[in-house]
């Protein structure tokens, strides 16, 4: 088979394994020796450490070295993941030690006290900190007092006595009203921050409006669980026509997923539902969903046949419209140098669009016009299963999860640890990808043949979003704080490939944030992924 993809026609997963052994020759030229052998300290006996294994003389002869196992991805279009032997072998021995630590809480003004002593001016000592340490505060701290101090210098508060009740604004030069905020990275750190008070996250950033003109279109509340959602509409997108953003409400607030509930995780993916069934509907010239009011689950699954069964029959072609775009950053940081670590801002919130089918095309040069194929992540699905039905005769996702479900370790050590799944249900199977995109990475598919929300019906579509609150409540007990989410979705109305809904969950771990080899799709791992969903499974239940 010449796709690189790691899952066979037999439906079994194929990886490469590399045994290195090498001979070098040594090139460098040889001064005095003790020019180049010198000490590095002392050992607990007092005796010199040279440094001597850094100089050999003559080749290098390596015999055996670690193996390597290299494992396509499943999609071709998404690099290889190398997992060492070496680091995987020792976390193997105990699957529960994969997870972050969490860290202590931190108050730096406790730290300054303690050295200071209890008259000293924090006010003072905070207005002379360089940004550098303001902004570790700003990110790091769970003091809710030192967090105040750090917004009074960051933006101006309107007061009611003490009391901050808004922020003073200032006309800009088009004429709009902004709030006056005198250190916009140090006030971005601050926000997202879920130890300030929640009457600061308010009054600085959750208020419809402080954060500018945005409409809000929609919105899902649910007050016996105390959920309140607004959709916000981006008109001025850097996603091309517009998109929507499923937002908490100032009264709902959620910064993390241990505060986010299941109702919660409905009421943000029911925003998602609604946009997207209405406006496919009104393209099609079909019964739309009724204005002024939230649906209900019975008035989306209607309008959803009705779409269904005008798509089988009449086709898509006249939709102008026809891919979802779905996506979720959660959590983010900035370095003490100010990078910002992940795409995100203040709460929980999603992302949703439609793709147009195509774009008009220029070359520059007055030549070349015409419509161009606008792109999708789940394209490159549809366009590998195609190919591999060609190559091989069997459709990919049968294939795929015959493979999942009949893994075997690489290693063959511990065969009773032979699962990638760490939940399924009728519908749903969230698991452990073979090969990892991230070192964390969790993967949720449908489990049969349903390439967009168009095709899940009420119940498939309360599996995925309870296997999505699953997925993420794993990872973030598991000690991760930023996560990328994104959806892997068909066109609409290409029903001649039995492509499957697609979810990837893509943790930012600290000692692996991205390099030259994630530049070039080539993923390291250092465990086996069979003993994550191990750890995994352990978290969930």
């Amino acid at each position: 088979m010449k796709l690189k993809t790691c899952v066979s026609p037999s439906g079994h997963f194929v990886y490469g394994v590399h045994r290195p052994s090498f001979h070098i020759e040594n090139f460098r030229e040889k001064p005095e020796e003790k020019d180049e052998i010198r000490s590095l300290g002392l050992d607990e006996n007092g005796h010199p450490v040279l440094n001597s294994a850094n100089f050999p003389i003559g080749a290098v002869l390596e015999p055996r070295a670690d193996i390597i196992y290299e494992i396509p991805n499943a999609f071709p279009f998404r690099g290889a993941t190398y997992i060492a032997s070496n680091w995987a072998d020792a976390r193997s021995r105990e699957p529960g030690d994969i997870r972050l630590t969490f860290k202590p809480p931190f108050s730096f003004t406790d730290s300054m006290r303690g050295c200071l002593g209890k008259t000293s001016d924090m006010d003072v000592l905070f207005s002379k900190l360089p940004q550098q340490i303001l902004l570790t505060i700003a990110g790091e701290s769970s003091d809710g007092e030192e967090l105040s101090q750090l917004a009074a210098l960051c933006c101006d508060f309107q007061l009611t006595g003490n009391a901050p009740e808004g922020l003073f604004h200032t006309t800009d030069p088009k004429g709009f009203k902004r709030p006056v905020i005198r250190n916009h990275v140090l006030f971005e750190a601050l926000v997202n921050n879920p130890f300030l008070p929640d009457h600061l996250k308010e009054i600085m950033v959750l208020r419809p409006g402080v954060q500018g003109g945005s409409e809000i279109v929609g919105s899902y509340l649910d007050a016996a669980e105390g959920v309140h959602i607004y959709e916000y509409l981006r008109r001025n997108s850097y996603i091309p026509w517009g998109h929507f953003a499923a937002n908490m409400a100032e009264d709902a607030v959620r910064y993390d997923m241990a505060s986010l509930s299941l109702t919660d995780m409905t009421g943000l993916r029911h925003l998602y539902y609604q946009r997207t069934y209405s406006r496919v509907a009104d393209m099609l010239g079909l019964k739309s969903l009724e204005p002024g009011k939230t649906a209900s689950d019975e008035d989306l699954e209607t309008v959803r046949r009705s779409i269904s069964r005008h798509l089988k029959s009449q086709g898509g072609d006249n939709l102008d419209f026809n891919a979802t775009l779905w996506g979720w950053n959660y959590g983010f940081n900035f370095t003490a140098g100010g990078y910002n670590l992940h795409g995100s801002h203040q709460q929980i919130h999603q992302q949703f669009a439609l793709i147009p089918r195509a774009v008009d095309s220029e070359s520059g040069f007055g030549q070349d016009r015409g419509p161009m194929d606008t792109y999708g992540c789940g394209d490159q699905i549809y366009a590998f299963i195609r190919r591999y039905r060609e190559e091989t005769g069997r459709h990919f996702f049968d294939a795929y999860v015959s493979a999942i479900h009949g893994n075997r370790r690489m290693d063959r050590q511990d065969e009773t640890r032979n699962s990638l799944v760490v939940y399924a249900d009728d519908h749903v199977l969230l698991f452990v990808p073979k090969a990892q995109t991230s070192q964390w990475e969790l993967n949720l598919m449908t489990q049969r043949p349903l390439s967009n929300i168009l095709e899940t019906d009420t119940e498939v579509r309360k599996s995925l979003d309870s296997a999505m609150h699953k997925a993420m409540t794993v990872l973030t007990r598991l000690g991760v704080k930023m996560i990328s989410v994104i959806e892997f979705s068909g066109r609409f109305a290409l029903s001649d490939e039995k492509q499957h809904m697609l979810y990837a969950f893509l943790p930012k771990i600290p000692y692996s944030m991205g390099a030259f080899t994630e530049a070039q799709q080539r993923f390291i791992n250092g465990h086996y992924p069979e003993d994550f969903a191990e750890a995994c499974r352990r978290v969930l239940s």
